[in-house]
């Protein structure tokens, strides 16, 4: 019997991977990709990859944790398209006020995930 490969539609690699699909190469968001493709794309980055990981555009997933806040956040900010690390340094240099909010309400919610881990039964 032999072993045949999962595979995963290009948007879920990219997902995997971090990455904004439509930004990938066509050969990338046109074919499938499979586990062992993607481990291989995960531990040996081809230059492609690393450019876009290291520039962008950025997946929300990407800007928002760079920035230190939520997808969410960033929604609110009325941010909803990709960003290139160049943008998300401009807005980290600007420091707007939301930005400011978003990085506050990020930590409470960090801080109270944090409380309830330590103590689950018990609530406010």
């Amino acid at each position: 019997m032999s072993k045949t490969s999962q595979t995963m539609k290009p948007a879920t690699a990219a997902k995997k991977l971090d990455i904004y699909l439509l930004a990938t190469p066509a050969e990338f968001q046109d074919g499938v990709v499979s586990r062992d493709e993607l481990t291989t794309l995960q531990n040996n980055p081809p230059e492609w990859l690393q450019e876009l990981r290291k520039n962008g555009p950025h997946p929300r997933s990407v800007v928002a944790a760079r920035l230190g806040v939520s997808i969410s956040g960033l929604a609110r900010a009325g941010i909803t398209e990709a960003l290139t690390t160049a943008d998300i340094e401009a807005i980290r240099a600007d420091g707007p006020d939301w930005l400011e909010r978003e990085r506050a309400t990020q930590a409470e919610v960090r801080r109270e995930a944090a409380r309830l881990k330590e103590n689950p039964k018990q609530t406010r």
